[in-house]
């Protein structure tokens, strides 16, 4: 039973010490108002699955794992909805002058020590008349999977954004 209870102490005191890795603070560039655009055309991404999990050895601990998936886009979309914004299933040429369209990537991973990292986005808006950079954002995230890790990271960035209105 003591074996236990020192496994349990050594998880609790990996993830206690990794979730205290200070985020970098979100990066806005922004080139025009965004205010001025209505609609959003958000660029396919393809769902993204991870999992993590704790099993144990000679009679301790066995089970406890986790799977978590994210599809970026989907979070974008939810997250301008939130915002205001109506989201188009393809790229309507009458309404280009007030149309963004929205591409994601990852943009980094940094490591924090005891075998962490953060994942870094980048989400940037265009034009859809223009095809000019009209903002971009930049953020981290840190979960307890790479899933979670990208869902932060995406709502830090825009969360920035919008509070930058």
């Amino acid at each position: 039973m003591s074996m236990i209870k020192k496994v349990f102490l050594v998880v609790c005191s990996i993830f206690m010490l990794g979730s205290c890795a200070p985020l970098r603070l979100p990066v806005i560039v922004k080139n025009a108002p965004i205010e001025t655009f209505k609609y959003a055309y958000i660029s396919p991404t393809k769902e993204l699955t991870s999992s993590y999990g704790i099993y144990g050895g000679q009679y301790g601990i066995y089970g406890a794992s986790m799977t978590t998936s994210v599809n970026p886009s989907d979070v974008i979309s939810g997250e301008l909805i939130k915002n205001g914004f109506i989201i188009l299933s393809e790229l309507k040429p009458e309404l280009n002058n007030i149309t963004l369209i929205v591409n994601y990537g990852e943009s980094g991973k940094r490591d924090i020590g005891l075998g962490g990292y953060t994942i870094e986005v980048t989400i940037q808006f265009i034009s859809a008349e223009t095809h000019e950079l009209v903002c971009s954002c930049t953020a981290e995230g840190l979960g307890a999977t790479e899933a979670d890790d990208i869902r932060q990271a995406i709502r830090r960035a825009l969360a920035g954004l919008f509070d930058n209105k």
